[in-house]
């Protein structure tokens, strides 16, 4: 079962096969996407990847980040008729579901298709994503989802929203705040987890435009000057960081479309438990070993597809 909205991947200068991350991890599930790349930069992409899920740019190097190819995206999906899009960076190793404190490597795009469907319960959800693989951690209670805070890097988007992507830095969580300060909601996702590579960590995409020098001091001013009501700037972890103030937005309440009906009961969408017998290829060693304080299912065995309740 894969996404009914479409997917796109914004990517620069990673066609590489060690670069690729989420478009080899798409690959590796079997869904569909889009890969939208600057022009010089087709004959790379397109040498590794299908032609046809390749999307060019009309414009390039324009010194402005990911924003413009971010809006791109946006009119496309609303040109084929979609009523959200994701949008995804091109630096998500793997996908995995959370049930019962393990975290369990899916063979499919079906907890994207789980994600469509609970957004759409609601009139006022604007963005919905997947929490990061390393802040969930499997000994700690969590709930399913958080309400009301930043998504990052795997994001649905409802189309009809009257905002754009604006700035250079922290496009995320500026879109994240205005949405948030007009009234709608953010649903993101516990109980669905992208792997996402460290800002900086990987070469290509904007880490040499605009993270070298003081670039991280920059990214948190430029949110600051954004939203000074709610965001602070301070020095953590031996560099500088934004830390933004969400609770003001608990008020904001999901509103359930009129006349739905949630059946009762557990819903699987059809995942199963499978145990994996044969030999694995071409397996993402850092999708399978352990990372910080965390227990991850080997490779040998997928735990645990039972129950979640909405």
């Amino acid at each position: 079962m894969n996404p009914s909205y479409p997917i796109y991947i914004i990517s620069k200068g990673r066609w590489q096969y060690d670069l690729r991350k989420t478009s080899r991890a798409l690959e590796t599930i079997k869904v569909p996407y889009h890969i939208v790349i600057e022009a010089q930069e087709y004959d790379e992409y397109a040498a590794v990847i299908d032609p046809a899920k390749i999307l060019v740019l009309p414009f390039s190097n324009l010194g402005q980040g990911s924003i413009p190819a971010r809006n791109f995206v946006w009119q496309h999906s609303i040109n084929a008729g979609a009523a959200r899009h994701w949008i995804l960076d091109d630096n998500l190793r793997y996908f995995k579901r959370l049930n019962r404190n393990v975290k369990i490597t899916v063979a499919s795009g079906t907890i994207f298709r789980c994600a469509e469907d609970f957004v759409d319960r609601y009139e006022n959800v604007a963005l919905a994503g997947l929490n990061y693989f390393f802040l969930v951690k499997c000994p700690d209670q969590v709930p399913a989802y958080y309400l009301n805070t930043r998504i990052y890097s795997c994001i649905l988007i409802k189309n009809d929203l009257p905002y754009r992507w604006r700035g250079i830095y922290n496009e995320d969580t500026d879109l994240s705040l205005r949405v948030l300060k007009d009234g709608w909601c953010t649903i993101l996702f516990n109980t669905f987890l992208c792997g996402k590579e460290c800002t900086m960590t990987m070469k290509g995409g904007n880490t040499d435009l605009l993270y070298q020098q003081d670039g991280r001091k920059c990214m948190a001013k430029a949110l600051v000057d954004q939203h000074p009501d709610v965001v602070s700037m301070a020095w953590k972890f031996n560099r500088w960081q934004h830390h933004v103030d969400y609770r003001s937005f608990r008020k904001n309440k999901l509103i359930k479309k009129e006349g739905l009906v949630i059946p009762s009961g557990t819903n699987n969408y059809g995942m199963k438990l499978v145990e994996i017998t044969d030999t694995v290829k071409d397996v993402d060693v850092e999708a399978v070993t352990t990372r910080y304080d965390e227990y991850i299912a080997p490779v040998q065995t997928v735990v645990d597809y039972e129950e979640l309740s909405w």
